[in-house]
C-alpha cells in the first residue's frame, strides 16, 4: 500500500512549523524511525507578512507566494496540503485554486471537532491574532455550525504577544497575556476556547481554563495522521 504524503506550507513562523511536527510525532505509536509519518515541508519564512497585509494594509499580498508553495509541494508528490498558520487560512481559496490536491483546512476541521466534542457549546473564546478577527477567517465555519465568537477586548496586547513570541520565543509576559485573555473570555461566557494562533500554541500546554481548550495545531496534526493512513489512489 502506498502511503499518502502531506505537504506543509511552513515558515509562518518557523517555530510553529516545528511545533506541528512535534505534535504529529505525538499522535503516532512508533518503535522505529519507519513507524513515523513522512512529510514534505516548504519552510519559507519569507512569506509576506499576513499582519502587514490584513491589519496594517501596507504589506504585499501573501496569496501568490502561498499558491506557488502549494504548487511546489504538489509537484514534489504531496497528496494533500496542510498549513499551521490560522491567519494564512484567509488565503485558503487561492491556495486550493492553485492545486488539484486538497488542503486540510485547519479552520474547518477545528470547528467540526468543536461541534463533535462540545455539542452544547454556543460561544467560542478566540485566543488568536487580531488579523484572524479582522479577516473573518473563522466566520463562515462558525455560521455554518451556529457558533458565535468571543474576542479579547485588548487586541493590541494579543498582537504584541504574538510579535514577542516570534522575536523572543515563549516569554513569561506573553504567557500571562494569553492566560489573562483566557480568563476574560471564560468570564464573558465562552463555553470553550480555541487556541487559534500557532504562536499561542507554543504556550497552550501551560494554559489553565475552566472550560475545554482546543488547539487548532493539534487538530491539524491528527488530520495529517489520518490522511497518511488512508490508502493512496
Amino acid at each position: 500500500m502506498m502511503r499518502n504524503l502531506v505537504g506543509v506550507l511552513g515558515g509562518m513562523g518557523p517555530e510553529a512549523t516545528i511545533l506541528l511536527q512535534q505534535r504529529l510525532l505525538a499522535t503516532v505509536v512508533a518503535y522505529d524511525d519507519a513507524d513515523h509519518i513522512p512529510l514534505l515541508i516548504d519552510m519559507n519564512p519569507q512569506v509576506p507578512s499576513r499582519i502587514a497585509h490584513l491589519i496594517e494594509g501596507t504589506g504585499i499580498d501573501p496569496a501568490p507566494t502561498l499558491a506557488h508553495m502549494a504548487q511546489r509541494l504538489e509537484a514534489a508528490g504531496a497528496t494533500a496540503l496542510a498549513m499551521p498558520c490560522n491567519t494564512a487560512h484567509h488565503y485558503a481559496p487561492q491556495i486550493a485554486a492553485a492545486v488539484s490536491v486538497p488542503l486540510l483546512n485547519m479552520v474547518d476541521l477545528s470547528v467540526v471537532h468543536a461541534v463533535r466534542c462540545a455539542p452544547d457549546a454556543a460561544n467560542i473564546g478566540m485566543l488568536a491574532s487580531p488579523a484572524v478577527q479582522r479577516a473573518g477567517v473563522f466566520d463562515a465555519a462558525f455560521r455554518g455550525a451556529n457558533l458565535s465568537a468571543l474576542w479579547p477586548k485588548d487586541a493590541d496586547s494579543m498582537l504584541q504577544a504574538i510579535r514577542s513570541i516570534k522575536a523572543h520565543g515563549p516569554t513569561s509576559e506573553a504567557r500571562q497575556t494569553l492566560q489573562d485573555a483566557a480568563h476574560e473570555l471564560v468570564g464573558n461566557g465562552a463555553d470553550l476556547l480555541f487556541v487559534a494562533c500557532s504562536e499561542f500554541s507554543l504556550l497552550a500546554p501551560d494554559l489553565h481554563a475552566a472550560v475545554p481548550v482546543i488547539d487548532t495545531v493539534d487538530v491539524l496534526a491528527r488530520a495529517i495522521r489520518d490522511h497518511t493512513q488512508m490508502e493512496s489512489s
